[in-house]
Parts: structure tokens; C-alpha cells; sequence
């Protein structure tokens, strides 16, 4: 087993420092040129539709599909999880706060690559016999690639997804609730985990339309309270608010010219680490996202293009963000301290032992939300390879590694799961890449006709 363990952290190590930082950033280069820098030109339009639905009656979700807010809602609960509060902290322990500076890059770019995947998965979602609405990956990977080969592809990132999120991901999603709920309230974490499947299990048993409506109502709290919470302590350390955003910027070209940095970092740790675990907190090219925007009732793509983008700036230029700052602004922080850990002592610097409940309670709503938005993403992919009634056994399976997810972690599960989530990259960006002129041609189709036409009316 520890043999199997050190192969799979070799393989993840290549995938996330090597090839997936040139397959993502080389596809969001490629992507905001080619769309012509749409996370610009497209961000008021995006947040206009986002929070207008926030505000607006939201719609109800039905088997043909959910409202653009509810579809939202349920990426963000996807994006927004556990690498918010500790992949942001172990980015800082290891590369420093420069590692921040790249995040934003990585996360630019990725507006631009979401934004791409939510169009295609809308383009090629598929409507059953019954009106039920599916869609992701899957369905634009078979149409990149034709005949036999597209095919395998999608059948093997349908397989990736299922056991990196819907099995092994949200084991690590309990663990992570289970674990600060033990610490916090010192409550056993098979109890913690019972809890969690049986919540999760009535979520899921529930279909789409339950999906949607926990989901539209939990993220908009969960954020809320997150960002009160890293606010209240920024804003307590304020002085140092200049010298944080200081050492963002001087500390990705010069590690070593900015105090609070992990020892001996370096450009290229910062870089790297800053890059990977921005990517795989905002998600944006995984191929997760899509299988929600897919299901989103719009008039055009591209409104659901604009909708994803925001997605990527709440969980990076906000939460995210807000996780970076509380870090760097907190003072003699002791060296050791990564993940979870470095961000309850930052937040326990001012809210004392409420520090620790505070996480709890993030952990819990961060987390719990994954859950959900990482079994709809799964469950997509197994009605694709084995139908509708193979939906059932999934949530009940689901739920089942919730709760044996609580009780300890297993860092072998732990990291083929990171491993697996790396893997499913490369059939998703690399069919991106072979539908980038149908992503131009929709785009195009919509400034020059689809505006156009909607003035007329």
C-alpha cells in the first residue's frame, strides 16, 4: 500500500506542476485571446445576470433544468469548499504570499476557460426522451472527437469524475466537516458522519429540483458569513492590509524580499503552488462546472458563459482572497502550521477559541455543499454510462462513502482522489481545445445576432 502510495504522489505530482499548469494556463491564454478578453468584456453582463437572480424570483428547477441562478448556485457550491480555507493556507505555507499573485493569474485566465465549457455543455446538453435535461463533458468531448475514440474518451473521464468527486472527493469533504467538528466541539466523528450521509442522502434523493433549492439558498449563506467572519479579523489587523497586498505582488517575482513567506520559497514554488491550487479551487477547465451550467435555462449560451465566469471570480477574488489576507495580515503566525490548521490560528489571533467554531461552521457549509454539487456532477455521469435507474445505488453509495469518510483519512484514497481529479483535466481541455472555433462562432452569433435581434423585439 505505501508502495501504491508513492506511485500515485509521483504521478500527481507531475500532472499538477507540470502538465496540467501548461494544459490550463496554455488553454486560458489561448481561450481569452481568441474570445478577445471576454472575463473583461463580459464581467458586467455576467454579474448583472448573476445577481439580478439573486434578487429576482429565482425560478423553480424542473426536469428541464434548473433557472441560471440555481445552476450557479450549484457550481459555487462545488467550487467553494475545503482548498478555500486550507488550499489557500498550504499555498502560503509553501510558496509564500506570492503564491497569491498567481492564483489571481491562474483564476483571470480561468474565467475564460469556464467560460468556454459552460458554452459547449450548453450547445451539446442533451434532452432525453422522458425532458429530463443532462449534460457536461461527456456529450462535447464525443463531439471533439468522433467515432470510437470520442467515445472511450468520454466513458473514461465519466469514470474519473465518478470516482474523484461522487466517491473519494466527498469521503474528503466529510472528513474535513467531521474532523473540525471534533476539534471545535469535541463531538465523535462517526456521529458527525451519520449526520452528514443522512442529510446528504435526503439532498440527493430528492432529484434536481432539491439540488437546486438547497443549494440557491445555502451559498448565498455560507458566503455571507464567510466573508463577515475573514472581514471582522482583516479589518482588526488593518495596518497591515498594505503590507499584505505588498507582499502578494513583490513576493511572486521575490520571495525572499517579503517576511511571513514559507522558508527557502522560490519564483518557481510560488508560482506552481499558486497556480495548482488556484486552478483546482475555482475548478474552471476540470470539467466539473459544466454538468450544472449545462441545465440552465437561457435564451443563448453565452448567457450561461457569462453566469460561469462569475463563478470563478467569487471563489478566487473573493472567498479565496479573504482566506489570503486574513493569513498574511495575522502576525507571528508559528512555522509548521499548513491547511486547515494555519487558518484556525489566524482566525483564533482575534475570535479566540470562537476561532476554532468559526472553521467548524465554514468547514460544514463549504464542505456540505461540495458534497451535493460533486454528487449532481457524478450522478450526470452515471446516468451517461449505465442509465436512470442506476441513479439510486449512486446516492446510496454516495452516502456510504460519506460517512466511511468521517471516521479517518486515508492517504491513499486521499490522494488518488487529488490524482484522479488531475486525470479527468485531459480529455476536457483537450476537447476545449478542438471546439475553441465553435466557441468563437457561438460568441460571435451572439453579439452580431442573437443582440441584435432581441433590440428588434
Amino acid at each position: 500500500m505505501d508502495k501504491l502510495n508513492n506511485i500515485v504522489l509521483l504521478i500527481q505530482h507531475y500532472l499538477a506542476d507540470y502538465i496540467l499548469i501548461i494544459l490550463l494556463l496554455g488553454g486560458g491564454v489561448i481561450f481569452t485571446i481568441r474570445l478577445g478578453f471576454i472575463q473583461i468584456r463580459g464581467f458586467k453582463a455576467g454579474w448583472k445576470r448573476t445577481f439580478g437572480g439573486l434578487f429576482s424570483k429565482k425560478g423553480t428547477a424542473g426536469k428541464d433544468g434548473m433557472s441560471s441562478f440555481q445552476a450557479l448556485a450549484t457550481a459555487i457550491a462545488a467550487q467553494v469548499g475545503t482548498g478555500n480555507i486550507a488550499g489557500a493556507a498550504t499555498a502560503l505555507a509553501i510558496g509564500g504570499p506570492g503564491a497569491i499573485f498567481w492564483m489571481w493569474i491562474a483564476a483571470f485566465l480561468g474565467m475564460a476557460t469556464i467560460f468556454g465549457e459552460a458554452i459547449m455543455a450548453q450547445k451539446y446538453k442533451h434532452v432525453g426522451k422522458d425532458g429530463h435535461v443532462t449534460g457536461g463533458p461527456v456529450y462535447y468531448i464525443q463531439a471533439a472527437f468522433k467515432g470510437t475514440f470520442g467515445k472511450i474518451l468520454a466513458a473514461v473521464f465519466s469514470v474519473l469524475i465518478i470516482f474523484a468527486l461522487g466517491f473519494m472527493g466527498n469521503a474528503v469533504q466529510s472528513n474535513s466537516i467531521a474532523s473540525a467538528f471534533h476539534t471545535a466541539f469535541g463531538i465523535p466523528q462517526i456521529v458527525v458522519g451519520i449526520i452528514i450521509a443522512v442529510i446528504a442522502l435526503f439532498v440527493f434523493v430528492g432529484g434536481i429540483s432539491r439540488i437546486a433549492k438547497v443549494t440557491e439558498t445555502i451559498v448565498p449563506i455560507m458566503a455571507c458569513f464567510y466573508i463577515i467572519g475573514s472581514l471582522i479579523v482583516i479589518f482588526a489587523n488593518f495596518k497591515e492590509i498594505p503590507y499584505a497586498f505588498y507582499s502578494i505582488v513583490v513576493g511572486a517575482f521575490k520571495p525572499s524580499a517579503v517576511s511571513g513567506g514559507a522558508v527557502g520559497a522560490t519564483v518557481k514554488l510560488a508560482l506552481t503552488k499558486g497556480v495548482a491550487r488556484g486552478l483546482f479551487s475555482n475548478e474552471a477547465g476540470m470539467g466539473s462546472t459544466p454538468h450544472a451550467h449545462a441545465v440552465a435555462k437561457v435564451e443563448h449560451p453565452v448567457e450561461q458563459g457569462f453566469v460561469a465566469m462569475i463563478g470563478v471570480f467569487i471563489d478566487t477574488f473573493v472567498i479565496l482572497n479573504l482566506t489570503a489576507l486574513v493569513i498574511i495580515t495575522t502576525q507571528s503566525i508559528p512555522t509548521g502550521l499548513t491547511g486547515t490548521a494555519l487558518s484556525q490560528y489566524a482566525f483564533s489571533s482575534v475570535f479566540g477559541k470562537f476561532g476554532n467554531v468559526f472553521i467548524a461552521i465554514c468547514m460544514f457549509f463549504f464542505a456540505f455543499s461540495t458534497i451535493i454539487g460533486w454528487y449532481f456532477f457524478g450522478q450526470a455521469n452515471v446516468k451517461y454510462l449505465f442509465g436512470k435507474n442506476a441513479v439510486k445505488p449512486y446516492a446510496v453509495l454516495v452516502s456510504l462513502c460519506v460517512l466511511l469518510g468521517s471516521l479517518a483519512q486515508v492517504d491513499l484514497v486521499w490522494n488518488m482522489a487529488d490524482c484522479f481529479n488531475s486525470l479527468m483535466v485531459i480529455p476536457n481541455i483537450l476537447a476545449l481545445f478542438f471546439l475553441s472555433s465553435q466557441m468563437k462562432e457561438l460568441h460571435d452569433d451572439y453579439y452580431h445576432n442573437f443582440l441584435k435581434n432581441k433590440k428588434v423585439k
